[in-house]
């Protein structure tokens, strides 16, 4: 499917889920955070193939079930029902975590509350709205050769979600790669926030003052653009 530039003010979750789903090369394996990041095993490219893995114990899951045909028995670690893909299989949680923590996921791909210049990641928080504890994650961002963050560039209160410093508990320390946002496809290197896309009719400047650092610019800048989903 050719990419239709889109006019609107920003890429819908299903679009950037889809935006981060180019990225992630045939035959990698791959951890899908709890949430929004369980929509990339959606939108994987034709003729490529991840092999997405749960914590709680799952390898080479596919797309989530029409509503109705869900099996129960067969749920992500968000407890989320999920598709099996041929070679499929099961293990104690204890083992999936040691393919974590063993260096075996090329990719983790999780949400976040902050990201920081330096690569740092918070994705959970304390308070009555909070996600009570930083669970699996703080063993995904140091244990995966890769993390991608997917996310919104702002709250929903306006702040920026691309920070200096993040004020929130931390996940991991410098430990983030690359940031797909509803704005922007921001690498982190060398301690900067670089930008690599933006939305074609959102100026640099626009950009940089919904940012709460420094975006830094060290070669082309794509067009970010997404089919409709």
């Amino acid at each position: 499917m050719t990419p239709a530039v889109s006019h609107n003010a920003r890429l819908s979750n299903a679009q950037i889920a889809w935006r981060a789903a180019q990225d992630i090369a045939d035959g990698a394996y791959v951890n899908l955070g709890i949430g929004f990041p369980e929509m990339v095993a959606s939108y994987q490219p034709p003729g490529r193939e991840a092999i997405f893995h749960t914590e709680n114990g799952i390898l080479n899951f596919g797309e989530p079930p029409a509503p109705g045909a869900e099996d129960w028995d067969l749920i992500n670690a968000g407890k989320k029902a999920v598709t099996l893909k041929s070679g499929a299989a099961f293990f104690h949680h204890a083992d999936s975590f040691a393919m974590v923590r063993g260096g075996h996921l090329d990719v983790a791909i999780l949400g976040a509350y902050q990201v920081s210049q330096a690569g740092d990641l918070a994705n959970w928080r304390v308070g009555a709205k909070g996600v009570p504890a930083v669970g699996g994650a703080m063993d995904l961002v140091h244990g995966a050769k890769q993390v991608f963050v997917i996310t919104e560039h702002l709250t929903k209160s306006g702040e920026p979600k691309l920070v200096e410093r993040c004020s929130f508990p931390l996940t991991g320390v410098a430990c983030v790669t690359r940031v797909y946002t509803s704005h922007a496809v921001v690498d982190i290197a060398g301690g900067r926030f670089v930008l690599r896309e933006k939305l074609p009719d959102l100026p640099f400047d626009a950009l940089q003052a919904m940012t709460g650092a420094t975006l830094h610019v060290d070669g082309p800048v794509g067009d970010l653009v997404a089919p409709e989903l």
